[in-house]
């Protein structure tokens, strides 16, 4: 066994990444009956969440309009996260999604080598760890892109073995995200309209994500802890469970709490750019996924929503209708290639994205 003077990091990643078959080939080869150094974290916090009664809102999409806008504005203000019901995506849909996800991802890996990639050129890549060649420890994660907005990939390039249960996906979370938005702007204030107007559910990138069992989950993360960039993530997973979120009271206190997986429910949480846009009426909270203890593999399909329209003369910041004299704007203005380049320097586990555009 390498020792810690005699370990090689930079060709132990290349290594990895060269296989073509992440994680999961790993475990396939049985070569991680102990958990490889590349993936071992220096640094812990505790894996279990506190033994408190708290738990992530769940904001119901059948209640009457003004009692859902409500939760939702709570949730969004006071957590970051919240749980949808009642969203009318019919449970069969959700998991067709995760059952063709797990299934690319379980195939033989000559036939998954065959579509990894880095590159996002042509709308789909499937690698292992975004930041593998950034980040000072790798997750126990593998993971598809496929980036659906404002224009979908070529269907040809998308696997065949969840390529029609993935573009079902698509045009459902889009319409889930898009009611999502209009709860969120009428929290504020504002039409439901509000947030579609600047085109914020035209981007769409979906990453779905496979956590093979881990040999020593105490030892790495499936996801480092991070707040997401954009301006809304909703996530789709099975009931395996290992998404934390960090909870601060009014004392100043954090802890981890799980976020328990529920039938047929949506997971929503608030990114960077949504917090910059509300001027801060809304808040993007750092949450984690655990590397997985169990047996079966856990599957997540995640649809991070960011605006559409870009280019150097379309600038984003605190939306002017919340900005007054009693509320001054809290950021600065900036194109989303400076918001995105920003985000792409940092390391995943990162919390400096929001501070670096604060004005």
């Amino acid at each position: 066994m390498a020792t810690a003077e005699s370990f090689d990091r930079t060709a132990a990643l290349k290594e990895f990444d060269e296989a073509k078959t992440g994680v999961r080939g790993l475990v396939e080869s049985g070569a991680a009956a102990t958990l490889p150094p590349i993936f071992r974290h220096p640094v812990l916090r505790p894996r279990c969440s506190s033994p408190s009664s708290l738990s992530v809102p769940t904001v119901d999409l059948s209640l009457p309009r003004p009692a859902a806008v409500a939760l939702a504005a709570a949730a969004a203000c006071d957590w970051g996260f919240f749980q949808v019901v009642n969203h009318g995506l019919p449970l069969s849909l959700i998991d067709r999604a995760i059952s063709a996800v797990r299934s690319f991802h379980e195939q033989p890996s000559s036939v998954r080598a065959a579509f990894y990639s880095r590159s996002v050129a042509g709308g789909v890549s499937y690698s292992s760890n975004v930041d593998l060649f950034r980040s000072g420890a790798s997750s126990w994660r593998d993971t598809i892109q496929l980036q659906m907005g404002p224009t979908r990939p070529d269907p040809e390039r998308i696997p065949p073995v969840c390529r029609e249960e993935l573009l079902a996906w698509d045009e459902h979370v889009a319409a889930a995200g898009r009611a999502v938005m209009g709860l969120l702007s009428e929290g504020l204030g504002a039409g439901p309209g509000l947030l579609e107007a600047t085109t914020c559910a035209e981007g769409r990138l979906m990453a779905c994500h496979y956590y093979p069992p881990c040999p020593e989950p105490d030892l790495t993360v499936g996801t480092a802890e991070h707040t997401d960039p954009g301006v809304l993530t909703v996530l789709a997973q099975d009931g395996v469970g290992g998404l934390q979120v960090k909870w601060t009271g009014e004392d100043g206190a954090s802890e981890w709490v799980d976020v328990r997986p529920a039938s047929g429910a949506l997971v929503v949480n608030v990114g960077d750019l949504l917090q910059i846009m509300s001027n801060d009426e809304y808040k993007s909270v750092e949450h984690r996924a655990l590397a997985n203890p169990h047996q079966e593999a856990r599957v997540s399909i995640a649809t991070f929503f960011n605006p559409g329209k870009r280019g150097d003369s379309v600038f984003y910041g605190p939306i002017p209708e919340l900005v007054s004299p009693a509320k001054p704007a809290r950021y600065r203005n900036f194109t989303m290639a400076e918001f995105m380049g920003t985000f792409f320097g940092k390391k995943l586990s990162s919390r400096s994205l929001i501070d670096h555009f604060k004005s």
